[in-house]
């Protein structure tokens, strides 16, 4: 674990070089990636995902990769890195740092560690066995959820006001009505703000493996849950709940468990 939490590490500080390079300047474009909406792209992310690639190729040669601009590259270890060059690229395009690199490796069943780091604001979140912190350069401190919230006094997040489907938007609806507070936009940040007992659940739909992988490991390393609207694994992406609190996870996922895919 210790050369893979090295790895990882390696990758996070890789993506911040090209990412920071890019982000707030005035030359700063994308290309839309989904004929008929709006998906973009920008050279950062292309930019971080070469540089990340280029440290597995030198550090874990034989390892597989699954990058959501690159795609995949086979592996002969039966580990897969699974990387997000920037989660959040409307927000890094409007100069809002709650975008994140994500990072994880997935052994086939399981993630197994992941790391969300925010290169503007210099935090890094890591959630392996036995590791759940906070870095920002030499401060470190323990991620925790927090507990003991119903839903009418939980704090909720989410990404876009539509979610998914239309079928996803009712089913975050029927969550939404009940909490105390909702807010949207935070992306990846979202997951990293559970993380840190900030907040109490992130609901999502229409995710992709490497939006969600890096997430898992950090909040469930910090005591959270992560599962799919039906509280099954999360990890392929689709439809994502994440809770702080068990009692809560659940009372949540009552009122999704109608609207789950």
């Amino acid at each position: 674990m210790d050369d893979l939490l090295k790895t990882a590490h390696a990758l996070a500080d890789a993506a911040r070089a090209p990412i920071l390079r890019h982000f707030r300047s005035a030359e700063l474009s994308a290309d839309n990636k989904r004929p008929g909406g709006f998906d973009p792209v920008t050279a950062a992310d292309r930019e971080a995902e070469t540089a990340m690639r280029a440290v597995l190729a030198e550090m874990r040669p034989d390892d597989a990769i699954l990058g959501e601009e690159a795609g995949a590259s086979a592996g002969t270890s039966g580990l897969t890195w699974v990387l997000d060059p920037i989660d959040g690229t409307r927000a890094f395009l409007c100069g809002a740092p709650v975008f994140g690199v994500l990072i994880a490796v997935h052994d086939g069943a399981r993630p197994l560690l992941g790391v969300i780091d925010q290169p503007f604001t210099g935090e890094r979140f890591t959630g392996a066995p036995g590791i759940a912190e906070l870095t920002r350069g030499t401060e470190k401190r323990a991620l925790s959820v927090r507990r003991g919230r119903g839903l009418e006094n939980a704090i909720l997040l989410t990404t876009f006001p539509e979610v998914g489907t239309e079928r996803d938007a009712a089913g975050f609806a029927a969550v939404r009505d009940r909490v105390l507070l909702t807010r949207y936009g935070l992306d990846c940040y979202g997951y990293a703000l559970l993380a840190l007992g900030q907040v109490d659940l992130v609901i999502e739909a229409g995710l992709q493996s490497y939006d969600i992988q890096a997430p898992i490991t950090v909040v469930e390393a910090a005591g959270g849950v992560v599962t799919d609207w039906r509280g099954g694994p999360a990890d392929q992406g689709g439809q994502a709940i994440a809770a702080g609190d068990p009692a809560l996870h659940r009372a949540a996922l009552d009122l999704l468990a109608p609207f789950a895919a």
